[in-house]
Formats: C-alpha cells, structure tokens, sequence
C-alpha cells in the first residue's frame, strides 16, 4: 500500500495507525464486549451480572479477556468509521487501492446486516447491558444504522454505484417503519433500538441527519419531513449555556445529563443538515454556534485535551480526542480557526495517546495509562478524524 502524499506529522500518525489496523485485519476488542466471554456466559442471567463484567472489564487497566475467551471480532460499526476514513484519505490523494478497500469492506456489511428489519441496519458485535435495557448481538440501533449508511453514501459520491444509494435508502425504512417514534408539541424523537422508546438526541439526529441526506439525492418530501420534526426536536431541548443533556427520560421529562463526545456527534448532524437541505435557517445556525463555543470553551482545555464527561476532567478518552477532532476539522468551513484547534487536539493526542506501533491507548488517567488498543472506539475514531484533518487541510 502507497503512503499518503504528505510529509507532515500527523499523516505520518495516520500512515503507522492505518499499517496497524491493517496488520489486525481490522479484528478486535471492545471496551463493551464482556459479554463476548465464553468461560463467563453461565453467569449472564441477571442484570447485575451483566453490568458487573463489562463495567470491570471497561476499567480494568489490563486486558484479561483471553483469560476469560473473549475473542477478538469485526464490530459492524467500526468497519464501517474504517470504510469511511479509505474514502477520506481517497479523496485526499486519489489512490484507487483506498477505494478498493472501501469496496471490500461495504461487501462484509451487507453480508453482516442485521436480519429480520424493513431495511438495511446494524448492531453490534457483542450483547450489550446498560441501566435500561439489554440487547442481544446483532440488536439494530438507530446510530450504527446511521454511521455505517452514511459511510456507504460516501461510496456512492466517490462511485455512483446504485447499489450503495439502494442500500443506504433502506436503512431509512428502518428508521422510518421498525423503531419508535415518539411525537411531541416541538417535534419528533427516533428511538434508540427498535425495543425502546428511548428519547436519546444525539442517536436522534444522526437518523435524522441520514434520512436528510438520502433526500437531498433522491428528493423525497417524506425523509425530509421527518428529518425536520427531528432536528425541531432536538434543538428546542439545547440548554441555555448551548450544550445538551444525553437523552430524556420518557417517564419523568427529566435530561439526562452526560456531556461528551457526543456532543460532537450532535453538532456533526446539524452542520450537515444545514448543508443537505440547502435552505438558509438562522435558527439552526445560531443554535449551531452556541453549541459550538460550548464544546471547544467547556468541554477542551486551551491544549487540545478535552473533559472526560464535563465538568468531571478524568480521564482522558481517545473518543473524547478523536471526535474534537473530527468536528473542529469540518467546522473549518464556518471558521477557519477551528481547523486550527482541530490540529491542536491532534498535535496533544499524537504526542499523549499514540504508541510507537502505531495504536492509541484508550483513556490517561493522572498516574496512569490504560493501554488497550480498542479497535472501533480508539482505532477507528482515530483513523477517521486524522483523514478528516487531513482532508480538510488539503481544501484551506
């Protein structure tokens, strides 16, 4: 494989992240996947148990899966953030074997869908418990959904291959037909999985942002509707200091209050809307900026090192990292000081968080460095917001 036609130091980053995760055959852990272990599994029959392992196994500064059979796998959403950044670093220096590796794996994600559904979609690679519910491997959600179709409408922008298109519209009448939507006086909410009713903003405006993108290639008033009742939604539930609470209770009205990378998510969505539905609204720019100046002021330090969930500063995640930089590196076209802070965050990442091999470790604490190289939430993050910086440098 050819290296990037850049000399500087994050495409060098970029070029020993890409050899590692190739080396890997894009195969690995996940800091969620205890419940992947097979030595463990006959404890597995309660909610307790289940929140036990992952959580310990999520903290534990040391991998202990193999002493637990927990093997390494293809999780469907990071396949698809890989498949995304081929195409990014594609663009940038027009390589065709980047865009074959962006055809092979689209080939594994139709093969690896979530079957039983209206359309297109995805879950993860392991059972998965939180607080509220439990999902099965291979349960749908509505943001793997969302990420991994929007990485296949990249292919069709790079392709014009009907069957990406064809696809990617599918993935809309899962949204639109197998999960809850949930009507309000401001607006609509998407539920998170097809077997909840969950009120999450950052998941609903990622089936929003899609839905409005297959619009805005195929015309169709109905995704757009929806969309807008969505992104209505979500921006009348900002709060004041322009940052959003996680999710809404459905019960109690109550926010959730979790600030972290997905706020960048939540941005991401809104910046792209505006772009797809090409109708100047200083609503949802105004709400836009706000959200903005809290998410670098807030949630960043002056460095590049971002807050773990605001206000609380520890420890320092990869995502957290990757996804400032992904979000600054496209918010460069409203302001071109952003893709300033965007290598800001790069520069401190490189230099705090990235192993000689290549890998990113997953979280720094004060006296400490918790090593593991996850794949979907370090690696391919990572990968991903190294070729947006990249591609959006090549466009100053």
């Amino acid at each position: 494989m050819s290296v990037i036609n850049s000399e500087t130091y994050m495409d060098t980053s970029l070029w020993s992240l890409l050899e590692w995760i190739e080396s890997n055959n894009f195969s690995g852990y996940d800091p969620y996947d205890g419940l992947n272990s097979k030595r463990l599994e006959a404890l597995f029959n309660n909610k307790l148990n289940r929140l036990l392992c992952i959580q310990l196994l999520k903290y534990c500064p040391v991998n202990a899966r193999e002493l637990i059979s927990i093997e390494r796998s293809y999780n469907p959403k990071g396949v698809g953030i890989i498949l995304k950044s081929y195409l990014k670093i594609y663009k940038f220096n027009g390589d065709n074997e980047y865009l074959d590796k962006a055809i092979e794996l689209f080939e594994w994600l139709k093969s690896n869908r979530s079957e039983g559904y209206s359309g297109y979609c995805w879950g993860y690679n392991f059972p998965w418990q939180s607080f509220d519910k439990f999902l099965k491997k291979g349960d749908p959600t509505i943001v793997n959904t969302s990420f991994i179709s929007n990485a296949i409408l990249d292919l069709y922008d790079a392709t014009q291959n009907d069957e990406c298109l064809d696809t990617a519209r599918s993935s809309c009448d899962f949204i639109l037909k197998d999960l809850n939507i949930t009507e309000k006086p401001e607006g609509v909410c998407f539920s998170y999985t097809p077997f909840d009713k969950n009120l999450c903003h950052n998941a609903n405006l990622l089936g929003a942002e899609l839905l409005s993108r297959v619009y805005s290639i195929t015309g169709e008033e109905t995704l757009l509707e929806y969309a807008k009742k969505a992104f209505d939604f979500t921006l009348y539930h900002q709060n004041s200091n322009g940052s959003w609470n996680y999710s809404i209770n459905p019960s109690t009205g109550e926010g959730r209050t979790q600030i972290d990378f997905h706020q960048g998510f939540v941005l991401d969505s809104i910046f792209n809307y505006i772009r797809y539905i090409k109708q100047p609204n200083d609503t949802y720019t105004k709400t836009l900026l706000r959200g903005v100046e809290f998410y670098k002021n807030e949630q960043f330090f002056p460095d590049g090192r971002c807050k773990w969930r605001w206000p609380r500063v520890w420890p320092v995640d990869i995502h957290n990292q990757a996804q400032g930089i992904i979000t600054f590196s496209k918010l460069a076209k409203i302001n071109p000081e952003y893709l300033d802070f965007a290598r800001t965050i790069a520069e401190w990442t490189i230099s705090n968080m990235q192993d000689v091999r290549g890998y990113f470790y997953y979280q720094k604490w004060p006296f400490f460095t918790n090593k593991i190289p996850y794949m979907r939430w370090g690696q391919a993050w990572m990968m991903l917001a190294l070729a947006t910086l990249l591609e959006n440098t090549k466009y100053e």
